[in-house]
């Protein structure tokens, strides 16, 4: 089990939230995606170690920037 946390510019709702849920919850390997709106941030549960490209691909796909 890998644990990650990014950060996640652009959202500002609820809708935000679900959207980037969304998305990152379609890679494979994902189990688990807890966004905090206030913060940002959004933690990755997965059953292997994600490439950052692809977290950054999916949020893209949500409309929304991966920090760093």
């Amino acid at each position: 089990m890998s644990q990650t946390t990014y950060t996640v510019t652009g959202m500002t709702c609820g809708h935000c939230v679900a959207s980037v849920t969304e998305e990152v919850s379609e890679i494979a390997g994902v189990t688990d995606v807890a966004v905090d709106l206030s913060s940002g941030a959004v933690t990755v549960t997965s059953d292997r170690q994600l490439e950052t490209a692809e977290v950054r691909t999916a949020v893209e796909e949500a409309g929304y920037q991966l920090v760093g």
